[in-house]
């Protein structure tokens, strides 16, 4: 699949919000000039394709009364699949990538309360046998982010 004009007129455009409104198809397909069933079927394509990785809602887990949290470990090579199959089976779990460095799994929990992530971190220690590094967020910024396909 190639890209089309119109698929990166979606992108571009998308990359500054979503409306929330009722239909916000409709208000998306009157910017956009494209018919909404057209435009939910491009975005569908291109999720399949892999030129979208993700659509949906990022939420504030802090400010909806949740606990986030960044945290990482040091896991064997020969370990790491296995590893990784356990910490992925915690529905707390959100993300979860290797990465070169002496902690070589990172992964993000989100609790429906704060207290309830050094129990996450406590269970994952327990059923891996290696140590979870806890590394909260202590200051947040945003950067308004914003790539012209």
């Amino acid at each position: 699949m190639q890209l089309t004009t119109t698929d990166k007129k979606i992108i571009n455009h998308l990359q500054g919000g979503f409306p929330i409104a009722e239909n916000p198809w409709q208000i998306l397909s009157e910017q956009l000039q494209i018919d909404a069933e057209t435009l939910i079927s491009r975005i569908q394509l291109m999720q399949d394709a892999g030129f979208i990785s993700r659509f949906g809602p990022l939420y504030h887990a802090e400010k909806m009364g949740g606990g986030l949290t960044l945290a990482a470990m040091k896991v064997d090579a020969e370990e790491f699949d296995e590893t990784a199959e356990i910490v992925n089976s915690f529905e707390e779990v959100a993300h979860n990538y290797a990465r070169d460095h002496e902690l070589n799994m990172w992964f993000v929990i989100a609790t429906e309360s704060e207290p309830q992530i050094e129990q996450v971190i406590e269970n994952i220690q327990q059923q891996t046998g290696n140590r979870v590094y806890n590394m909260p967020k202590l200051k947040e910024y945003f950067l308004g982010l914003k790539l012209e396909v």
